[in-house]
């Protein structure tokens, strides 16, 4: 019995060296996971059992485990690399096969879908394509490869100061190229539905009314209300105080013009903003919503795993949102290769949440997981192993000894 008791214990030193060499091989791969083999004795039992000590019958292998701590972070200058600083998993699809991972090394196929090195596409909460908004749907996550389209400005905010210590123009009649006819004046560029860019400008007149002001407004130098002299608001009222005046609402104002090979513009004006104290002009803020086409710039992860593209024209979209998962039981995992896991009856089924909730870690991006391989340590244990394995076999001899010792008894 002892041959095949010492076997067992070489077999199991073996499957020991075994899972040390797979650890020390993977050492630099992104995101790999430790292996540790777990061992039990065997002993022998009838069905109604024993009452009486017997000697054990060898060793077994009862599992290979693998140790799910955090591995060190490598930091890279690529977008898309990306780690889990905590718990969870990528989830990954590879023609409708579901994968995990811990290995963030992705990269945007030529279909736009952000994929591991191997093709699998990361799967990620769903971006509504009205709203801009995060959803709870799951699905690939795909960037905009092809050119952004074009959005026509449909309304336009400008805050800032009028001078109160302002005169009434010494020309009378308004015309945008004579500076003595106005008090001041900002312009702003605006865009049609071409995505070409229009230049809005603003003329402020100060009328002979006290607190009161006439707002005209050219697109490209053409007015866009009534006549050359019409103001788009007339009388804008402010306080004595120096604030806006909201009686009658006329610090908005719904700007109309024809642009030549595409959609008329009409553009919301609101200056409600503005304000008359006795202090220089100036605009403070400047915006409206619409903008030229762009192509995609650059790929900006959040800490949340927001994946967000940046265009050439300054706009930047949510594509999705980094889906991961949590399982009861990590251990349960099947390793499958690649870096990759599959979900078992033993690992329970997976809980999808977003970064940073239900204890699920953080996104780090521009950085990947490295291995969590302590090579000292593997190298120690590989030293014990080399140790069982040759003192199992020195047990063998023995027991070889013994044997032919007995053969050559006459």
């Amino acid at each position: 019995m002892a041959f095949s008791t010492s076997l067992s214990g070489v077999n199991a030193a073996q499957s020991d060296l075994d899972v040390i060499s797979n650890n020390i091989a993977n050492s630099s791969t992104t995101g790999f996971k430790t292996g540790r083999a777990e061992f039990g004795d065997v002993y022998a039992q009838s069905l109604l059992g024993t009452t009486t000590p017997t000697p054990g019958q060898g060793v077994k292998v009862i599992g290979i485990t693998q140790q799910f701590s955090q591995g060190d972070l490598e930091f890279t200058d690529n977008a898309l690399d990306v780690a889990i600083n905590g718990d969870g998993f990528f989830q990954v699809k590879d023609q409708g096969v579901v994968e995990y991972t811990r290995a963030g090394a992705f990269k945007i196929d030529k279909d736009g879908y952000i994929s591991t090195v191997s093709g699998a596409r990361v799967q990620g909460f769903q971006v509504d394509a009205t709203t801009g908004a995060v959803t709870g749907n799951i699905g690939d996550i795909q960037t905009q490869t092809a050119l952004l389209d074009p959005k026509a400005t449909t309304t336009a905010t400008l805050t800032g100061n009028l001078d109160a210590g302002a005169s009434e123009p010494a020309t009378g009649t308004f015309s945008a190229t004579d500076p003595t006819s106005y008090n001041f004046t900002t312009s702003l560029a605006v865009f049609d539905s071409k995505g070409n860019s229009h230049t809005l400008d603003l003329y402020f007149v100060k009328t002979s009314t006290a607190n009161q002001w006439n707002v005209l407004s050219y697109l490209d130098g053409v007015t866009t209300t009534g006549g050359a002299t019409t103001p788009a608001i007339s009388a804008l009222p402010f306080s004595t105080a120096g604030a806006y005046d909201s009686t009658g609402n006329k610090g908005t104002v719904s700007l109309t013009q024809s642009v030549t090979g595409a959609v008329d513009l009409t553009i919301a004006l609101d200056i409600t903003g503005f304000t008359q104290y006795g202090t220089d002009f100036a605009v403070t803020t400047s915006a409206q919503n619409g903008y030229s086409a762009g192509q995609l710039s650059s790929i900006e992860v959040s800490d949340t795993g927001l994946v967000s593209a940046r265009y050439s024209n300054g706009i930047s979209a949510s594509m999705g949102q980094f889906a991961l998962a949590d399982f009861q039981n990590p251990n349960g995992l099947q390793p499958v290769g690649s870096t990759n896991w599959v979900e078992t009856y033993k690992s329970g089924m997976p809980v999808l949440n977003k970064a940073g909730n239900a204890n699920l870690g953080l996104i780090q991006g521009f950085a990947l997981e490295q291995s969590n391989v302590q090579i000292t340590q593997e190298l120690v244990d590989l030293i014990v192993a080399q140790r069982n394995f040759q003192a199992n076999a020195q047990v063998v001899q023995a027991e070889d000894a013994i044997t032919q010792t007995i053969i050559n008894m006459r």
